[in-house]
């Protein structure tokens, strides 16, 4: 698998091309690539190392960084992905950098391919010009707060789901579901919180140059992602609550469960020790009647009984 792929907007159909070499205000695409690669992109359009490396730190946070020197911008941002489990889905997040080259290029790098940007090559995108920076990163948040809305709302049907199979039946299965979700759900607050930095800090116009039209694009991304963190807490919250309910309930049918288990040995117990008062070699009442071993079972069922209806009142078996 191609793992750098360079792409560039023809001027005269203005579409979308993959190319081959280089060319400035073509857009360079990096998924988890090789040390040959970071240092040939490096080499061909004048950038530090530290930049394509930082956006593939797994624990790098979203944030912007500026190097004068080169007239180079970073800009990181969490985006959300879907990791495959044997168990489950794991909605999780990963950074995305966006690496700004003078007027010359445009860079993005990401440890594992997403939807975000399988998106733009796959030309879904409308207007998109890879010479036009600005309005490429804004689209690129745009879509980013997008997916987090779709994610979430995927995360609240999932918790719909478990939640009835919870209802019939208690599964280990279905509560790790639960407790899989809630951390995905922890993990989308705080990343959309640090994007919702870098979006506000961009909107200030002293990272990029804003233009009417692409501020648009990017007040529509604050807008999205500002509901998504209304989101993401609503449902954590609904979903800490679900956990917190059915751990009760499940203590509780615990504790029924051992209340009608103590109920039953104490009941059993009884024509056990009835019978072994008569299994004793001392003299005892109908030792020598006929009628002794019939005595013996009604003494017992009797005990039982008596004992079992005391119980029953006492709300001990039901």
């Amino acid at each position: 698998m191609d793992l750098l792929k360079i792409y560039n907007t023809n001027i005269e159909t203005n579409k979308i091309e993959e190319i081959k070499e280089f060319k400035k205000g073509a857009w360079i695409n990096l998924v988890n690539p090789s040390e040959s690669e970071i240092k040939k992109v490096c080499e061909n359009i004048g950038i530090q190392e530290d930049f394509i490396r930082d956006a593939l730190d797994d624990e790098e946070k979203a944030r912007i960084d500026q190097e004068e020197d080169d007239n180079t911008t970073l800009f990181i941002v969490d985006v959300p992905i879907i990791e495959k489990s044997e168990e489950n889905d794991i909605y999780t997040t990963m950074p995305l950098g966006m690496i700004v080259v003078r007027d010359d290029f445009f860079v993005t790098v990401s440890l594992k391919k997403n939807k975000i940007i399988e998106d733009f090559e796959k030309k879904k995108i409308k207007n998109l010009q890879t010479y036009k920076k600005t309005r490429f990163i804004f689209q690129i948040l745009y879509l980013n707060s997008s997916y987090y809305l779709s994610y979430l709302k995927q995360i609240n049907k999932e918790t719909e789901i478990a939640e009835y199979i919870l209802k019939n039946s208690m599964k280990n299965k279905e509560l790790l579901k639960l407790l899989s979700l809630e951390k995905g759900l922890v993990y989308f607050t705080t990343s959309l919180k640090s994007n919702e930095l870098v979006m506000e800090k961009t909107m200030r116009g002293k990272i990029v140059k804003l233009y009417e039209d692409d501020e648009e694009i990017l007040e529509d991304a604050i807008i999205e992602n500002r509901q998504a963190i209304e989101m993401a807490q609503i449902y954590s919250n609904i979903l800490t609550g679900t956990m917190d309910a059915y751990a009760s309930i499940i203590s509780n049918n615990l504790n029924g469960v051992m209340k009608f288990l103590t109920s039953i040995t104490i009941v059993l117990a009884i024509p056990t020790m009835v019978s072994s008062f008569w299994g004793m070699n001392v003299g005892l009442p109908f030792e020598h009647s006929p009628y002794g071993f019939v005595m013996m079972v009604l003494i017992s069922v009797t005990l039982t009984l008596l004992v079992t209806w005391w119980l029953k009142r006492k709300d001990m078996l039901s």
